[in-house]
């Protein structure tokens, strides 16, 4: 169910009406879990429109981490008690974050680079004169699981952290893995912002109504009117170069970036209007990225919520910029490596990650203040 098609319109329409008449008509507790369960149910419903047999893998992810939360908390408070330092952690709580790690990564890297991996290692070994027969497996890959995978991952690790306190609603656990909204193409929520939210009763306010909608039409046309008009210009160009001259083979490329950045960013100013429908804030993506300076100024604007997770879960966590320059330099590689990858499994994502090895910065001032 696209954003832009006429399904989901209807679908959005019926999910809001009923989900403020059903508030306005129950009482305070009772109304926050209706609204969570309404929200669980519709998220469930867009993602099963898709492929409804996917619908336990997500299930599934969700109650990994919703268990293992709740164990790694346990561990946490009674091998430390409520007086440890805050950096000190539980070995048995390390052990649970570690499962989660595991089940997490590994389905991620089953469905999404199984045959990546297979091929790679078949050419490989012809690369050196040994033929191998390939084999794929035919692997559908799940929309959004690298996007709830990483949201659900930062659960578990914030929770190890002793930065977040386990929640015992399952259905606002399941509301905030599975929110309809950015689901399929973000923005990126990590746990301590989403989950708050979904943990406290929304009351309808029209100015975020109106400004949800105005954010959700805006992103509407961005996506429809500009994204897939330079991508039909853009195409015919990448189709067949060889049939145009140098500034026509320009013109191609800068209609192709636009396109990227209307796909994209239209998607995530609809996914923020819609969830403002529903009183719930996401947080921005994109900051005017064709205003930046530079390479790494423009990196500083663009897709703001990985890169904020990348430097939250994985960047500092490496050393971030405490070891020297040869050090950090190691650290911005991984970082953008892994990040290629969460893009796509090719080869060529994984170049396009490491050519950001020589950004200089990774504590971009943009992403602080969001």
């Amino acid at each position: 169910m696209l954003f832009n098609s006429i399904e989901f319109l209807l679908f959005l329409i019926a999910v809001f009406a009923v989900y403020w008449v059903m508030n306005r008509w129950t009482a305070s507790d009772s109304g926050l879990r209706l609204q969570n369960l309404l929200l669980l149910s519709a998220s469930y419903v867009f993602y099963g429109w898709w492929d409804w047999q996917f619908l336990s893998l997500i299930a599934f992810s969700t109650l990994v981490d919703y268990l293992v939360g709740g164990q790694i908390a346990k561990a946490n408070f009674q091998q430390l008690g409520e007086n440890a330092l805050p950096e000190a952690r539980s070995p048995r709580a390390k052990r649970w974050l570690i499962a989660s790690l595991l089940i997490n990564l590994g389905l991620l890297a089953v469905f999404k680079y199984t045959n990546f991996f297979l091929e790679s290692w078949v050419s490989a070994w012809s690369a050196m004169g040994v033929n191998m027969r390939a084999t794929t497996w035919q692997i559908i890959l799940p929309v959004g699981i690298s996007f709830y995978t990483f949201q659900t991952l930062s659960y578990s690790i914030d929770i190890y952290r002793r930065k977040l306190e386990p929640t015992t609603d399952l259905i606002a656990f399941a509301a905030f893995v599975s929110f309809f909204p950015q689901l399929v193409a973000g923005p990126i929520e990590k746990a301590s912002s989403l989950l708050p939210q979904l943990r406290k009763r929304r009351t309808f306010d029209a100015s975020d109504a109106i400004s949800g909608v105005q954010l959700f039409v805006w992103g509407w046309f961005k996506k429809t009117m500009v994204a897939d008009n330079c991508g039909v210009l853009s195409d015919a160009v990448f189709a067949n170069p060889t049939g145009y001259h140098s500034l026509a083979l320009a013109g191609g490329v800068a209609l192709f970036a636009i396109q990227l950045y209307g796909d994209f960013s239209g998607y995530s100013d609809m996914a923020i209007g819609t969830a403002r429908l529903f009183g719930i804030r996401l947080s921005p993506n994109f900051i005017r990225p064709f205003f930046a300076h530079n390479l790494v100024d423009l990196r500083r604007r663009w897709h703001l919520t990985l890169t904020a997770w990348m430097r939250e879960y994985l960047y500092h966590p490496l050393g971030g910029s405490r070891g020297g320059l040869a050090r950090t330099g190691l650290n911005i590689f991984i970082v953008y490596t892994v990040s290629g990858l969460w893009h796509g499994a090719s080869w060529n994502m994984v170049a396009w990650g490491g050519e950001h090895r020589h950004s200089d910065h990774f504590d971009p001032p943009i992403l602080a203040k969001s």
